[in-house]
């Protein structure tokens, strides 16, 4: 049998790395994270802390990284696999090993080591919701009493679990917050959507026990401020205090004026500044991506410029509406690099021009996805064959993906693959997998916002272009 002496001394190091952390518990300095990814769908891990990139892990030829803090206090950091990414807590004294199968990220991510027990539960509460989420569609038409008894019972089975965790490790407070928020507010953003399903309506507003849940919540916890349940259950919150008696949430969220007035309550609701700026740059954020609001869009910038944004923020919500500008129909395509199946890099310019071409996007973490694009791409085809249809893979290539193309007999030909994921998917302004991007022979926009998953939407769109030189 062979030995793989790589992957022993790779073994060995983080056994030394542990026991050394172990012996020194009563004063440790620093922390380990290291890991291994399984199917790669990059060459690196991204490792981010407030939303900003620390450090890049390169992947070493066996497919693992490695991380040394000489010195750390505690923290809520972000690991990215792109596209994948999870939250973790790393704190001083902690020696943590990952492991994740990119065919399954969320399925697969598990720690072990010092400090794993704390992001196992992050994991596993995580993967719990997601499987709540189908039920509870099914339970949005019932009363406000009934809604919130599902939801309180679901809630106190996951703190049972997280009182037999922190009783049964010596968790810090800033890991026993993290850990309990992790459940309490996706729970508090559930009842804070029903309500928005429902709109102020009366059988909300006479029902005032029904927001009780929000005397134990904290709208200024800057500890949680780039913690994603938390901003989601904030955003949703902010939603409904912004809605007008009578309006419906989904007609209301896409105009200009409903996100001028979400900009009002930020500004009014919130008083810690960190927080304010993040919750004005996600509104923000879906105010520009929405292409239908482009003639108003300067009216929103002059709301959120008045509530004092952080400048980096304003500076790339800025550069976000640029961006969307130039994938406006009419305009050239913005030019980026792409790559062949057989690693050949080409512009975009280069590699569309001369025949009405079609893009759809898809990412090699999500196969499944990759086929029913593929199917519809071939649906659209047998309609409108003038059309080249292109795929295009968020990640560069990797063999495994080579491999099952070759296997499956698609066309190499039109499959190619981003080279820079950052700054193509800022330039093609590439916010979904769904999205659709349909190029006159020039290779100017014809429709740069298309949803290539709704058949009978992006149909239209074909349908509307075909016979246009």
């Amino acid at each position: 049998m062979l030995i793989d002496l790589n992957k022993i001394l790779f073994w060995i190091l983080i056994f030394i790395f542990f026991v050394g952390c172990e012996k020194n518990e009563t004063k440790p300095i620093g922390a380990y994270f290291a890991g291994e990814i399984i199917n790669p769908s990059s060459d690196n891990v991204l490792l981010y802390i407030d939303n900003k990139i620390i450090d890049t892990l390169k992947l070493s030829i066996d497919k693992r990284f490695f991380k040394k803090f000489d010195s750390i206090n505690y923290g809520l950091f972000k690991m990215e696999h792109l596209p994948e990414n999870q939250m973790l807590i790393i704190e001083s004294g902690d020696s943590i090993l990952s492991r994740a199968n990119m065919s399954d990220f969320n399925g697969s991510l598990f720690f072990s080591g010092k400090g794993a027990a704390k992001n196992n539960f992050l994991m596993d509460t995580y993967l719990k919701l997601q499987n709540e989420i189908s039920f509870l569609s099914s339970k949005y038409s019932l009363t406000g009493k009934a809604f919130n008894k599902i939801i309180d019972s679901l809630f106190m089975e996951k703190y049972v679990n997280w009182k037999k965790l922190i009783d049964k490790n010596n968790f810090s407070d800033f890991s026993k917050k993290i850990t309990e928020a992790s459940f309490i507010y996706p729970y508090a953003n559930r009842k804070a959507r029903y309500a928005l399903i429902r709109g102020k309506s009366e059988s909300i507003i006479t029902d005032s026990s029904y927001f009780n849940y929000r005397d134990k919540l904290n709208y200024n916890d800057d500890e949680l401020s780039f913690f994603e349940p938390y901003i989601s259950y904030l955003m949703s919150y902010l939603s409904l205090e912004a809605l007008e008696k009578g309006q419906t949430f989904y007609k209301a969220k896409n105009s200009t004026k409903f996100n001028i007035k979400r900009i009002e309550v930020i500004d009014k609701k919130i008083q810690n500044k960190k927080l304010k700026n993040i919750l004005a740059r996600a509104v923000a954020y879906e105010e520009i991506m929405n292409s239908n609001n482009q003639i108003s869009h300067k009216k929103f910038l002059k709301s959120y410029s008045s509530i004092n944004p952080n400048q980096e923020y304003y500076n790339e919500i800025i550069s976000l509406n640029n961006s969307l500008m130039q994938m406006s129909a009419g305009r050239p395509l913005p030019i980026v690099m792409l790559e062949n199946n057989k690693g050949q890099v080409i512009t975009s310019n280069k590699a569309f021009m001369g025949q009405k071409t079609v893009l759809y996007f898809w990412s090699q973490t999500q196969m499944n996805h990759f086929k029913r694009n593929e199917e519809r791409a071939k649906v659209y085809k047998e309609k409108f064959p003038n059309y080249r249809f292109v795929g295009i893979s968020i990640q560069p290539y990797n063999q495994l993906v080579r491999n099952y193309q070759e296997i499956m007999s698609i066309n190499i030909k039109n499959q190619l693959a981003l080279v820079n994921y950052q700054t193509t998917t800022n330039d093609w302004v590439i916010n979904l997998l769904n999205k659709g991007i349909i190029l006159d022979k020039n290779c100017v926009i014809l429709e740069g916002f298309g949803n290539f998953g709704y058949e009978k939407s992006f149909e239209n769109l074909l349908r509307k272009h075909y016979n246009l030189n």
